[in-house]
């Protein structure tokens, strides 16, 4: 089963649907989490966020990994905890493209 919640930025999605997770013992997965991993690399990699098939080529070699931990969610982009970087000043410039 999955559960998706769409709305505008700060609205709470992420807050209701860690606490629906929880609830209901379901993994969270925090898509926008996935999208900043994915910006992170890419400005890492001097790759041109506004070109979308760039993006999809660097996406395939890329490995993103959300992990549960006690302490929260972690994620990984090969293997590199990336979880404090994604949320970076350079990171939310970006991330909308």
């Amino acid at each position: 089963m999955r559960i998706a919640i769409d709305g505008p930025a700060g609205a709470g999605k992420s807050t209701v649907a860690k606490q629906v997770a929880d609830r209901l013992g379901y993994l969270y997965v925090d898509t926008g989490a996935m999208y900043r991993a994915l910006t992170w690399k890419a400005l890492q990699t001097h790759t041109n966020v506004h070109s979308e098939s760039d993006l999809v080529n660097l996406l395939k070699e890329c490995k993103i990994t959300l992990e549960s931990t006690p302490l929260g969610q972690r994620v990984l982009v090969n293997g590199e905890d990336v979880t404090d970087k994604i949320r970076s000043h350079e990171v939310n410039q970006h991330v909308a493209q």
